[in-house]
């Protein structure tokens, strides 16, 4: 078992102000995998009076010098890449191939992209023409608090602690309780990387405690947080307290609008993706809106994909789903996949309780309700797990009023061979980001939503902007 109580302040490993032993749970097996301790708010107070001290050195380093720090915690990773995949498929539950390809890949994807990035920010520029005088400097906003989530754990830390480090902000990182072994493994990258010390700080604690008493603290400028909406609203009240800025990357229940013209992979494609890290993606496209022509073809195929979905331990190889993160979460998505069934949706795949042969461990069946209507709760609440919505539509026009009809607005999906259509329902969804014929989103493009999903903007030019803020001035003595 692992025993690491330490937390990462000021350059060095230090225990905790008082003992407050938190279990990890193996989610595989359901047994303690390792012990941490939870940080107080003479933890917090340490952490952030570190970044404040480190602050003004490390806000006035050349960025380039900032730069090569990120390139040494690059090296550190893919010295220790295979220690990253296993302390997040023990931690999280991605089975281990996964892990490998997937998940621990955030961190060299996230870096490169952002030293990318870093290359077009103007960080001393003209206001224009007509005020040869005027400049505009973009300036690291100051002490952050880094809130992030279990699901993707290095893809929100990396795109969170590499764009402040850019920036040349000074930071308290406050990983999920739940998942905080790879966070850890990461402070020993920093550390080994040679950042100043004050510059990255870590203290693991629970939102409660640490989360909110970071969202509270007058030293701290900025919170940036993903996880919940809940838990997006309380830390935008706490913060309202010292007016910070706060940017939040929460929950989504994405539209995939897959019209009659889709390509014969459109169906299969959106139940993988739907099911992929067992369901537990704010982007996954759990509502799957299918053209009426299609729709009996559509939803026989979507229950023959899930049904072939295999489920199994993190730590076994191969292409089956893990189990999802804990008790915790594994009951709701109980209680909604037996609501889907009490609202009258149409089960074609999966159900309720353990899959077959399994006693233990938080696994859950891919799931799949066919003639849902976007008035049932299994429609417009995130479940966070394997189980997939499909809703028939006839017009274009109902597919979008379908689509935006929900408080989220994260990511959408259209599936089309028709250009022109493809390029109105881009423009009419109400969301941060559209993605269309199993088409990616490039390096550099921000990911972020509207409405309760967030108005966060990561990765990018974007991402490290939102670390900065602009000063006006005007006198500026030409050279």
């Amino acid at each position: 078992m692992i025993e690491n109580r330490n937390f990462y302040i000021n350059g060095a490993w230090v225990a905790p102000a008082k003992a407050h032993d938190h279990n990890v749970i193996n989610p595989s097996n359901e047994e303690v995998c390792a012990i941490i301790s939870l940080g107080d708010q003479a933890d917090t107070d340490a952490a952030v009076a570190a970044a404040n001290a480190a602050f003004p050195a490390w806000a006035a380093t050349d960025p380039e010098t900032r730069a090569g720090y990120v390139k040494a915690i690059l090296a550190q990773y893919e010295a220790r890449k295979e220690e990253m995949a296993q302390a997040i498929s023990l931690e999280m539950g991605a089975p281990i191939d996964m892990s490998r390809d997937d998940q621990a890949p955030c961190l060299p994807w996230h870096l490169e992209n952002s030293l990318e990035a870093m290359k077009e920010i103007a960080w001393l520029r003209p206001l224009g023409p007509h005020a040869p005088n005027d400049r505009i400097s973009m300036e690291p906003i100051g002490v952050v608090g880094l809130i992030t989530p279990w699901n993707w754990p290095m893809n929100q830390v990396t795109l969170k602690v590499i764009p402040a480090l850019l920036a040349g902000c000074t930071m308290v990182l406050k990983p999920s309780e739940e998942a905080p072994l790879s966070s850890l493994l990461f402070a020993e990258f920093v550390h080994d990387a040679g950042v100043p010390a004050g510059v990255f700080n870590l203290v693991n604690g629970d939102g409660l405690g640490v989360g909110n008493q970071l969202s509270r603290h007058e030293d701290v400028a900025m919170i940036s947080f993903t996880g919940s909406t809940r838990a997006g609203k309380a830390i935008s009240i706490a913060a309202a307290e010292t007016l910070k800025r706060v940017t939040l990357e929460l929950g989504g229940k994405g539209a995939n609008v897959i019209f009659a013209d889709a390509d014969e992979k459109a169906v299969k494609r959106g139940v993988i993706h739907c099911m992929n890290n067992t369901g537990q993606s704010c982007n996954a496209p759990t509502r799957m809106l299918v053209e009426r022509s299609i729709y009996d073809q559509a939803v026989e195929t979507a229950a023959e994909v899930a049904s072939k979905i295999t489920v199994g331990p993190a730590s076994e190889p191969g292409d089956h789903i893990g189990p999802v993160v804990n008790k915790t979460q594994w009951t709701k998505i109980q209680e909604m996949i037996e609501v889907g069934i009490n609202e009258g949706a149409r089960l074609v795949a999966g159900g309720p309780g353990l899959p077959e042969g399994m006693n233990r461990g938080y696994y859950v069946r891919p799931t799949v309700f066919a003639d849902v209507n976007n008035q049932m709760r299994i429609a417009r609440e995130e479940i966070f797990g394997p189980v997939l919505s499909i809703i028939p539509f006839d017009t274009e026009e109902e597919a979008i009023a379908i689509a935006n009809d929900t408080p989220y607005g994260l990511t959408n999906y259209v599936q089309s061979q028709d250009g022109a259509r493809r390029n109105r329902m881009a423009l009419a969804l109400r969301s941060g980001m559209v993605e269309m014929n199993g088409k990616s989103r490039a390096a550099g493009s921000p990911f972020g939503g509207v409405k309760m999903s967030g108005r966060a903007r990561e990765g990018g030019v974007w991402g490290i902007e939102e670390f900065l803020e602009a000063k006006a001035i005007s006198g500026w003595a030409a050279e």
